[in-house]
């Protein structure tokens, strides 16, 4: 596998501990910016949206710019957010500066996976994305624990600066080993659209969007569920995300192996073990061992289905992949939107942490009646194609 696939990875990685470490920062933030634990959770949901908005619009924008060009321009838009995010003043300018780092997501992600793709070859496609998405489960293991033993000892605004410093090494990363590809013919911004005619696309984007509500309407609530229910201490908090990203880290490995092969198999699987992990979290956090076992499977279940759910949409998609990837990244922002939104209700609501894992075991049953639905159209789309191809066949001749 090329190296280039690794050092997008790298940078995966450091816009995914953006991502994720609010989880392990509620506390902090609330108490130093005075405000509530739901609302902290807001910021997960506000960075999602930027990634929803900006994804497919600076996608567009750079249709006719050379991917490696645009990939330099997006890490750096997403580090003057990073950096706005560290000396901001108050809870506003904060949500400001996620919003501005998440802008460059879902374009990066889109196009990063593309180039992935294209430098591993299509038949190594779940293997590439496997890659280059595992900086999304270092991130878990390595990045959140770390973002918040630094903010506990040191203050939340060092977490960020030190993401800050890591994504500039990334950047010049991408500047020195990802290779200058020749820019594909601009074919017009009609030709990425044609994508979204296709029915299982939609459904695609709706499984992603789905699974990926159920993983953060639990995940963002997991410190307060630690401490307050299951009352591990504080300074437990970051071996726990450790472990939880140690659980991301195997399931991704497990995921890729099989995408290429079992795509639909390894998405139902995956959902169906989430959702019966999820389930039975809340009676699990009653007790520090099981808390810990469902902590670790949850992490392998959440992510064994990240590669499928991106050869997914890149498969259907067919020769217009860009666009579609981008707004799969945009669709899982959604979830990420979601699910806090869902969790922190339910919490507002007076049902405590434990509420959150239940209703993510929902928002996972709904996901995977999206997976069946797009296995459903695919063999029915299978079947149209051959119908038509048995009917011309000619006759076998009566002539020897």
């Amino acid at each position: 596998m090329p190296v280039a696939v690794s050092i997008l990875g790298l940078t995966v990685f450091c816009i995914g501990t953006t991502e994720f470490m609010i989880s392990g920062l509620l506390p902090d933030l609330a108490a130093d910016l005075s405000v509530s634990i739901p609302a902290v959770g807001w910021l997960i949901s506000g960075y999602a949206l930027g990634v929803v908005v900006g994804g497919p619009a600076l996608t567009v924008a750079t249709l006719r710019i050379n991917r490696k060009t645009a990939l330099l321009a997006l890490m750096a838009l997403f580090i003057a957010g990073q950096t706005v995010c560290a000396l901001a003043p108050g809870y506003g300018v904060l949500m400001a500066g996620r919003v501005l780092a998440a802008l460059a997501q879902g374009a990066f992600f889109g196009i990063g996976s593309v180039v992935a793709v294209d430098l591993a070859g299509p038949e190594r496609r779940g293997r590439a994305l496997a890659i280059m998405f595992a900086g999304l489960t270092v991130a878990n293991v390595a990045g959140v624990p770390a973002g918040t033993f630094l903010s506990q000892h040191a203050g939340w605004r060092l977490s960020f600066w030190v993401v800050d410093g890591l994504a500039v090494v990334a950047l010049l990363g991408v500047a020195v080993l990802v290779p200058r590809r020749p820019t594909p013919p601009y074919t017009g911004l009609g030709a990425e659209f044609t994508a979204f005619r296709n029915p299982r696309v939609w459904v695609a984007l709706s499984t992603s969007m789905l699974t990926q509500a159920a993983v953060f309407c639990c995940f963002s609530y997991l410190s307060p569920l630690f401490t307050d229910v299951t009352g591990f201490s504080e300074g437990a908090v970051p071996l726990l995300l450790a472990l939880f990203g140690a659980g991301c880290f195997l399931g991704s490995v497990i995921g890729g192996r099989f995408a290429d092969r079992h795509l639909l198999p390894n998405l139902y699987v995956g959902i169906v073990t989430m959702g019966a992990v999820l389930a039975p979290f809340p009676f699990a956090a009653g007790d520090k061992t099981a808390c810990v076992v469902a902590v670790a499977a949850f992490g392998i279940a959440a992510f064994s289905i990240n590669p499928a759910l991106q050869a997914q949409v890149m498969r259907e998609a067919g020769d217009a992949p860009t666009l579609a990837t981008t707004t799969n990244t945009s669709a899982f922002n959604i979830g990420n939107t979601l699910g806090p939104w869902v969790g922190g209700s339910v919490i507002d609501a007076g049902y405590g942490f434990t509420a959150p894992p239940r209703a993510a075991a929902l928002l996972a049953v709904a996901g995977l009646l999206a997976a069946v639905t797009s296995g459903v159209l695919r063999r029915r789309a299978r079947a149209g194609q051959d119908t038509p191809a048995r009917e011309s066949a000619p006759a076998p001749s009566a002539v020897s």
